[in-house]
């Protein structure tokens, strides 16, 4: 069995709004190499994309308003989860949680400024319009394989994990049904969060705070499974028995 092994790459600048993520990433000395997975924090990508918002040019609607009051939360930043999701699932002082555009179920649509530089300004970081297609384009010039991770709470759970939002060139859920087990147990409901438990990998390098370590790569992992989108991670609706 080959050793896997995860190298946080060194030397990233501070991503700025039009960057070339792919030649920064180039340029720190580390060559991903075809059967790689590069992970990336997905503050960088949306960054990069030019997804930061003036709270200044933010307007808050009615909606925001009030729930602003329930929770203690500034307006605007309600404003933009509102705009960012498609309903909010629970609400309670300083956190809501929504559904965002992309199916995700998380808190506050993914929005945050933790990492963001301020300098006086105010602003917040929204996720990237398409985080797939973002994988893919930087899969295509990086050459490897690529997953966008970002930070999730869990139901039932306490702490943040990686989890992918994004990823190309991998399978981001592989179909263990059918399968069999040590013993030669068929394998009836067994399928497998790929990609997520790749970004919780990277995360144990990657740190949640100042660390500022935003791409890991992982060499010497294998699969056989066919490459499928971070998209087929979310739960359909009528698989949800909690909704």
């Amino acid at each position: 069995m080959r050793p896997l092994q995860l190298i946080a790459l060194p030397g990233l600048p501070m991503v700025q709004a039009g960057d070339d993520l792919a030649a920064l990433i180039l340029a720190t000395g580390i060559t991903p190499r075809p059967d790689d997975v590069l992970v990336l924090a997905q503050k960088i990508v949306s960054k990069a994309e030019g997804r930061e918002v003036r709270l200044l040019d933010v307007t808050p609607g009615p909606r925001a308003e009030e729930l602003a009051r329930e929770t203690g939360k500034d307006a605007r930043i309600v404003e933009l989860i509102l705009q960012e999701s498609v309903r909010v699932v629970r609400a309670r002082p300083n956190l809501i949680i929504t559904q965002h555009r992309l199916g995700h179920t998380m808190a506050n649509a993914g929005i945050d400024q933790s990492n963001v530089m301020q300098d006086g300004d105010e602003r917040a970081l929204l996720l990237p319009l398409d985080p797939d297609a973002s994988a893919a384009a930087l899969s295509a010039r990086l050459g490897c394989p690529i997953v966008i991770s970002d930070s999730f709470g869990r139901a039932w759970r306490r702490g943040t994990v990686g989890v992918a939002i994004g990823c190309a060139g991998l399978p981001a859920l592989v179909d263990l049904r059918g399968k069999p087990d040590l013993f030669g147990r068929e394998l009836h409901v067994t399928l497998t969060g790929f990609a997520d438990e790749i970004a919780a990998a990277a995360g144990l390098l990657m740190g949640q705070a100042a660390e500022g370590m935003p791409a890991v790569l992982l060499r010497g992992l294998r699969w056989s499974a066919p490459a499928c989108p971070a998209t087929e991670l979310v739960r359909p609706a009528q698989e949800d028995l909690f909704r």
